[in-house]
């Protein structure tokens, strides 16, 4: 019998999002009720939200990252700070900004004279991407804090990371003043974790420049260069991020949330697709044997076919494989997501 495809009336239509400045005016009616809300000229804003704990959440995050990955348009720390009972400062860019402007600055200059960070006992600076860059730069003003930055740029310099041609138009902003250099910034952490895909070389060289002494790297190999999104689809964007702030997050937590992926079709994807450019057949014949023996995974069990039918014929794997997608399976047909900010 045929797996019938989905019926078209039937999806969902795309959920609709509001702009940055109605969402802004939203968020700020929200935090005036249980904190403060700062804005921060047109393209950046503040907003906190107080609970009766000791931990503060930080997190640096961009609307469109919000309204791609956000089921209910909040920021996805608030939600993360929610479920533990802890205070959550968000701070906002409408787009890729890496937050380099005068008045976030002046923002974060404000908060240390006011004592801000002194009120609590654990603090964790959180982003990917762009907001990676900026939780790792911006955690210098609380000392002792640790820092989660999910394959974060080191920064933008030319004279240091010319070999970066994704954010060109990003040169002209100047990254050698205040709060400049990210991994220079992290010398006051208590500690910081880059979590990075190897694979990915650009993302792979930025991460080797945040060699520090209070620095753990850690490699996802062949999850692509959109760590944030695929996190949360492995659920263990949550847990991560609490393993970081009560600082339990080592090399075998780490390893026994990242064991999520062998479950998880779309790094499955990504890893077949790597075996097969590395003409690995032997492995990956491997691969789809146990991803076929444990899901339904129509594109695994047709390449297993193609590579048992060329070993029968004597073909080469190459002209056994059709790479057609299975309309049966949503993944086949996934868009690839943004590199940045997610």
């Amino acid at each position: 019998m045929q797996d019938s495809a989905p019926d078209p009336d039937s999806a969902p239509e795309p959920r609709q999002t509001p702009d940055y400045p109605e969402w802004r005016t939203a968020m700020k009616a929200r935090a005036e009720e249980a904190g403060f809300f700062e804005p921060l000229g047109p393209d950046h804003h503040a907003h906190f939200l107080e609970t009766d704990g000791d931990a503060l959440l930080v997190t640096f995050e961009s609307h469109p990252a919000i309204s791609m990955l956000s089921p209910d348009d909040r920021p996805l720390g608030e939600a993360v700070a929610e479920a533990h009972g802890w205070s959550h400062l968000a701070v906002i860019a409408r787009g890729d900004t890496w937050f380099r402007e005068g008045r976030v600055y002046g923002f974060f200059d404000q908060l240390n004279d006011d004592g801000f960070f002194d009120e609590f006992e654990t603090i964790l600076f959180y982003g990917a991407g762009p907001c990676g860059y900026a939780a790792c730069a911006f955690s210098v003003s609380a000392p002792g804090a640790r820092v989660l930055a999910l394959q974060p740029q080191a920064t933008l310099d030319p004279r240091i990371t010319e070999w970066d041609d994704r954010f060109v138009g990003m040169r002209r902003r100047s990254f050698t003043d205040r709060y400049g250099f990210a991994p220079d910034m992290l010398d006051a952490a208590q500690a910081a974790w880059i979590v990075y895909d190897p694979r990915e070389p650009l993302d792979a060289m930025h991460a080797a420049l945040f060699a520090r002494r209070n620095v753990t790297r850690f490699r996802l190999p062949s999850m692509g260069n959109a760590l944030q999104a695929d996190l949360l689809g492995l659920d263990i964007h949550d847990p991560l991020m609490a393993a970081a702030m009560d600082g339990t997050l080592d090399t075998e937590t780490f390893a026994r949330l990242a064991r999520r992926r062998r479950d998880y079709v779309p790094y499955l994807r990504r890893l077949l697709s790597r075996l097969e450019a590395d003409e690995r057949l032997d492995l990956v014949r491997l691969l789809c044997r146990n991803v076929t023996g444990r899901m339904r995974a129509p594109r695994f069990r047709r390449r297993l076919k193609a590579l048992e039918a060329a070993d029968a014929t004597g073909a080469t794997a190459d002209t056994a494989s059709d790479g057609a997608p299975d309309s049966d399976d949503p993944s086949d047909n996934a868009e690839p997501r943004r590199a940045t900010g997610l």
